[in-house]
């Protein structure tokens, strides 16, 4: 049996292609070492921002880069509170027995992230831990894709993630204005509270097999009303109601807008569903 794991550590949001390189150098080192493949991620972010990817989705897509183990860490005030060598000999190499860990170079952990890539060197030899850089691939980063989306570049932002960026959600009842419209939409609550939603506007987006036209907005045309996720799935006309629904955003087509009637939005919405189809 092969005893001990090359590892590296992140919170690999999104995991995005730069992070797709870092695990799959780790899955190449682990091979070349006669060792196993570990990621070491966390169950939140320890800055509370909103999220590219929840928890599951994102375990899903670590698997997917051949890693032979994930072990997700809460993120605990205990946690928070060790120095990056005590994390080291504690957690790493007692917990998890890594013999290797690759990181970015300026990538930090421990209490308060004092501390950097030398240091981390220095713990290692201490320990018996070989700590190694990895070359960056790129300037993608969480952060990027994060601000990209909340701008509605979803096309650029799916880019970097190397796939669409998708939101998985339930269908609930909603104010049915889209029906009075001729556009019956299925309104929807992100399963993920924490995930964050892309600006206000109108998408081309895909929902499994299914092309939708999806608008993120307060409904200016008809007053004040709280921000609502609202899809018009293409030649569809079944009940959605309590279904579980995951959408991948393709395109933009445009802000949010407060029209002078409902009729010039009904005209809009014309425009809006043949964008959509050429765009899909």
């Amino acid at each position: 049996m092969i005893q001990g794991y090359v590892a590296t550590i992140g919170m690999f949001d999104g995991v995005h292609k730069g992070h797709q390189f870092v695990l799959r150098q780790v899955v190449e080192q682990s091979r070349r070492h006669g060792l196993q493949s570990l990621c070491v991620t966390f169950d939140r972010s320890p800055r509370q921002e909103q999220v590219l990817t929840p928890l599951d989705e994102k375990l899903q897509l670590i698997r997917q880069t051949g890693i032979d183990r994930i072990e997700v860490l809460s993120f605990t005030s205990e946690l928070k509170s060790l120095s990056a060598k005590t994390f080291m000999e504690q957690v790493l190499k007692q917990q998890l027995g890594v013999k290797m860990l690759l990181t970015g170079y300026d990538n930090r952990f421990g209490h308060n992230r004092m501390e950097g890539f030398a240091d981390y060197v220095h713990y290692g030899q201490e320990l018996g831990i070989e700590v190694s850089a990895l070359p960056a691939e790129g300037s993608i980063s969480s952060s990027m894709v994060r601000q990209l989306l909340a701008d509605g570049q979803v096309e650029e932002a799916s880019q970097c993630l190397g796939r669409p960026y998708r939101v998985t959600a339930h269908v609930t009842h909603g104010e049915h204005i889209g029906t009075l419209l001729g556009y019956p939409t299925a309104n929807l609550v992100p399963d993920d509270p924490s995930q964050l939603i892309p600006a206000r506007g109108v998408y081309a987006v895909r929902c499994g097999s299914l092309k939708g036209m999806m608008n993120i907005g307060k409904r200016p045309t008809f007053g004040s009303h709280p921000l609502t996720i609202e899809v018009h799935l293409l030649d569809y006309s079944g009940n959605l109601y309590d279904r579980q629904l995951t959408v991948e955003f393709v395109s933009r087509l445009r802000e949010e807008q407060d029209f002078e009637s409902a009729e010039l939005l009904k005209e809009q919405l014309k425009k809006d569903l043949l964008e959509t189809r050429q765009r899909l």
